[in-house]
């Protein structure tokens, strides 16, 4: 028999103590009948109790997935815990990594819609959107300020980076390993845009990325992004970017021509 696919569930934890036994409890049981699944989950140093509502659900038994936790003994910000697990993925030899926030914005009974074109070979990189079902954001209680941030944004960077996705700013998100291994996402910020850096970076290094149509939660969970730092944070890293091709700037991270330099003692 042809094995299963090695499949990681990473789930980003930051004060997410009200959320995260839904979170796990809802991430559908069937996916272990194609997938060798693991659910890893990496809290960020929470200030709640977040760890402990974890490893009771866990001890709990009603988790039917190997599951494991981990701590950060100082808070890494959202690139630097995505950094984390991806790493672990790497080292793991998953096939698939799947990207879920332990907040509830994401609906974990999408998960087989993101995994599955991964692990079919079809995309490298496949993005929960919001933006595919028109107004759908705004029905799902996506605040109209940031339904149209988004919209701007994403206008933006597709006509900068000659793309045409839906939408930049989903978090849910599943990688192929394999092309994470081949990416400098460890160079990436620490900060909320490191989810538009790796989508640079992926693009840049002709990775193939998919869409699928994802419901729009928005509850009382805590938001933790300034939204005018990370537009603007957005706007540069973009810029900067698409102008490297013209040699205006220069970043390691967007070098595709020269990773064994940049990784060693290149200077621009």
């Amino acid at each position: 028999m042809d094995r299963k696919p090695s499949i990681l569930i990473f789930i980003v934890a930051y004060n997410a103590e009200s959320t995260i036994e839904n979170i796990l409890m809802r991430i559908p049981s069937d996916l272990l009948d194609d997938f060798d699944t693991e659910v890893l989950i990496i809290d960020d140093k929470s200030s709640d109790h977040t760890v402990s509502r974890c490893l009771e659900t866990i001890q709990s038994g009603k988790i039917k997935f190997s599951t494991k936790v981990l701590v950060n003994p100082e808070n890494q910000g959202y690139g630097g815990n995505q950094k984390i697990g991806y790493q672990y993925a790497i080292e793991h030899d998953f096939d698939c990594v799947a990207l879920l926030h332990g907040d509830g914005q994401y609906a974990p009974e999408y998960l087989r819609d993101l995994i599955t074109p991964v692990t079919k070979g079809e995309a490298e990189a496949v993005f929960g959107s919001r933006m595919m079902t028109p107004f759908g954001a705004l029905k799902g209680g996506m605040p109209a300020y940031k339904f149209v941030g988004n919209k701007i944004l994403t206008l933006f960077q597709n006509i900068m980076l000659k793309t045409s996705l839906s939408e930049f700013h989903s978090g849910y998100r599943a990688y192929s390993v394999k092309a994470l291994k081949q990416i400098p996402f460890h160079l990436n910020t620490p900060d909320f845009h490191f989810d538009t850096e790796i989508i640079i970076q992926l693009i840049l290094w002709g990775f193939r990325i998919a869409e699928r149509p994802i419901p729009t939660y928005y509850g009382d969970e805590i938001c933790y992004v300034n939204g005018l730092k990370y537009a603007l944070d957005v706007v540069i890293t973009t810029t900067k970017a698409s102008m490297q091709r013209f040699g205006f700037f220069h970043e390691c991270k967007y070098d595709v021509l020269h990773q064994h330099a940049c990784n060693g003692q290149y200077e621009a």
